[in-house]
């Protein structure tokens, strides 16, 4: 395990910071956080801006410590988060690099990268989101389609996606983990019906998907027929392995601007709030360094993330929650006041401990996998 950098890496470093410097002051003003329309066309902007500077690959084809450079440097000046275009980067592009056909990749990454399509996660339903594995949606062969019928829910930006990456059951009679496959399905396929959800803070950036009779070609599916759960593991190793890593460098500016924050409004002079804020400041220096560690694995390994991604997704949920907690307390009483600053992110981080696997659902993992431990009944 390394986690130092090589003086190439630290060139893509410097490269990077510099390109931000010159290019971030041009960018327009950011759209509201309700016109998704424009916040898809915002997103997808920054994207092509990244494309023409050859910085939009780094997700895929750089390796795992050059990505983690990126992540950290992009989030530290402050740029575009990947926002609407997050499935199709993060979680869906890198499993068709991985596990896709040539025509499969030729088709679905260059759009991606160049900013032009944007994806969905169809993962959970109304009675399959910790035990993803007892999904009901179905997909029937016909020819050369299958015909889905079926229902997502919690579906990020679907009312603004190109493509669902979207888990059915292709046999019923297998075990509930062998019977499953992966698809590409195009949003506007006759039969899709999206149902935007609105979150505890008012936004509406998830939908419920249902599918009546929605016809997916059969070449959309990548990997065999059936070993949709392997893939998806992949899916979710990239999740929890460095989707994550942007947002804990932002975690630790936060926490910074509390403290400064504590300092202004006299709350500073709690010895409990700065040994709360010190030991904040200690579990995410704990996370970065288990991010690189992380990454190093990955390195190894042939760029896909391992088990570990489960340690650090665990921890992380629930320290981001802790560091709101503490945000609320800096607050005082204006901790309820949406108009105030993190008191929205303090409502999203309730979310943390359940998405992209629940934290009772990575104990598991750990325990398994990792202290090998035998499985619960």
């Amino acid at each position: 395990m390394d986690l130092s950098y090589t003086p190439e890496e630290e060139e893509f470093r410097a490269r990077l910071r510099e390109w931000l410097t010159k290019v971030l002051p041009t960018l327009p003003a950011k759209p509201s956080p309700d016109d998704w329309p424009a916040r898809r066309a915002y997103d997808l902007g920054w994207q092509r801006m990244l494309y023409d500077a050859r910085y939009a690959d780094v997700h895929w084809d750089a390796s795992p410590t050059v990505r983690l450079i990126f992540l950290e440097e992009t989030e530290k000046a402050g740029a575009p988060y990947v926002g609407a275009n997050f499935v199709g980067l993060l979680h869906a592009g890198p499993t068709i690099a991985a596990e896709g056909t040539d025509e499969q990749r030729a088709r679905w990454l260059p759009p991606i990268l160049r900013g032009e399509e944007v994806w969905c996660q169809g993962f959970s339903e109304p009675d399959a989101g910790s035990d993803l594995a007892s999904l009901r949606t179905r997909a029937r062969r016909d020819g050369d389609d299958y015909v889905v019928n079926g229902s997502k829910i919690w579906t990020s930006h679907a009312e603004v996606a190109d493509w669902c990456e979207l888990l059915v059951r292709t046999d019923a009679e297998a075990p509930k983990h062998r019977g499953i496959s992966w698809l590409a399905l195009p949003m506007d396929a006759p039969g899709v019906t999206v149902r935007p959800l609105r979150t505890l803070a008012g936004s509406a950036e998830f939908a419920e998907v249902f599918l009546d009779d929605v016809r997916v070609p059969a070449a959309n599916r990548v990997g065999a027929e059936n070993d949709g759960w392997r893939v998806t593991m992949v899916t979710l190793s990239f999740e929890r392995g460095t989707a994550f890593v942007g947002e804990v460098v932002a975690c630790r500016r936060v926490l910074g601007e509390l403290a400064d924050e504590a300092r202004r409004n006299g709350r500073w002079d709690d010895p409990a709030l700065r040994r709360r804020l010190g030991r904040l400041n200690a579990e995410f220096r704990a996370l970065w360094r288990l991010t690189q560690w992380n990454v190093s694995e990955a390195e190894a390994s042939g760029g896909v993330p391992g088990v570990g991604g489960s340690v650090f997704k665990l921890r992380y949920s629930h320290a981001r929650q802790e560091l709101y907690d503490a945000a609320a307390e800096v607050l005082g009483e204006f901790a309820l006041d949406l108009e105030r600053r993190w008191v929205l992110d303090r409502l999203s981080s309730l979310a943390y401990t359940i998405a992209a696997g629940t934290s009772q659902i990575q104990r598991n993992i750990v325990a398994e996998r990792i202290l090998g431990l035998p499985k619960g009944r």
